[in-house]
């Protein structure tokens, strides 16, 4: 099938299965400057205890350490954003990022990208590929603007200028040819901080995030208790943080509701009370988060996070 051809299918029928955001990058593209940005970040310390990140640094800073033989990177932003799951400034109740509260986002968005793979194979059969959600050693948000998907912003998150940013990232790596976008031109945050003002505990200074000082971080990755050096207060979030999204004016003017019901708050977590978490059990917690990308703290990170936010009510 001729390339264009093929990459208008492409973004066709990714549309068709609810990705807003489609782009694809030539994977030749010079990536120096995210490279170098990333070695720094690591040089700081700013990834905390995500050892991970360092472990395979080298091919996040080089896609070809990670797949020889790629020439195509196809990025696709899946909007999760829904009134359902925002948290009401009245309510008193722990606080938990959009993006955890209906059900896991990587099995989801994978069964969606199958599907583009499966249109693929039926029109190119010997391609090799790789298939990316989240969990892939490549530098996601620097491939989904080079494809056109957006900017990094002041928060560190990719932003759209018609989505905002409540939307997953993911990707196919390809072995083959298509037709190239060109990347997202401007920086659109312009001259605003709301995210840099908003932060309560100061981890973000213009596109650079220090996950010490992270809540999202500090919910979820940090394992065993919290020192003195970490922060003293949750501002009421047991597993992520979203303030920077929240205040974000391109998320205030542009969000729009989820197509995939499945991204909807899960009623197990949903109908929580405050009680009810203070009251929960290992037992209980674990059939409260199945399915859910919630799974990633456990039981005892998700403890302690209620417990900090208690000393300081």
């Amino acid at each position: 099938m001729k390339t264009k051809k093929l990459t208008s299918n492409i973004k066709d029928l990714s549309k068709s299965l609810g990705f807003q955001l489609v782009g694809v990058s030539n994977a030749k593209t010079a990536m120096k400057e995210p490279s170098v940005n990333l070695q720094q970040w690591l040089d700081l310390g700013y990834n905390a205890s995500m050892n991970w990140i360092k472990t395979r640094k080298e091919e996040r800073k080089n896609i070809f350490k990670y797949f020889p033989e790629v020439k195509s990177v196809i990025s696709f932003g899946y909007n999760y954003y829904s009134t359902h799951n925002e948290v009401n400034s009245m309510d008193k109740n722990y606080k938990i990022s959009k993006y955890a509260k209906g059900e896991d986002y990587h099995v989801i968005i994978k069964e969606k990208l199958y599907e583009v793979l499966s249109f693929i194979k039926s029109k190119e059969e010997n391609i090799n590929y790789r298939v990316c959600v989240d969990t892939s050693p490549i530098l996601e948000k620097a491939w989904a603007q080079n494809s056109g998907l957006g900017w990094i912003g002041k928060n560190t998150n990719l932003i759209s200028n018609q989505i905002g940013s409540w939307f997953f990232i993911s990707e196919i790596l390809l072995d083959i040819d298509l037709e190239y976008d060109n990347e997202f031109p401007n920086d659109l945050c312009g001259t605003c901080v709301k995210c840099l003002e908003a932060c309560p505990t100061d981890a973000l200074t213009p596109y650079v995030l220090d996950s010490n000082k992270c809540i999202s971080y500090l919910t979820i990755e940090h394992k065993g208790e919290f020192n003195n050096n970490l922060t003293s207060d949750l501002n009421g979030w047991i597993y992520g943080c979203d303030i920077c999204q929240d205040v974000c004016p391109w998320n205030i003017k542009f969000s729009t509701e989820t197509q995939e019901k499945r991204f909807l708050s899960k009623d197990t977590i949903k109908d929580m009370t405050k009680g009810d978490w203070e009251k929960l059990s290992e037992k209980n917690y674990k059939k409260i988060i199945k399915k859910s990308a919630m799974k990633r703290a456990k039981f005892d990170s998700i403890s302690r996070n209620i417990e900090l936010n208690n000393k300081n009510n």
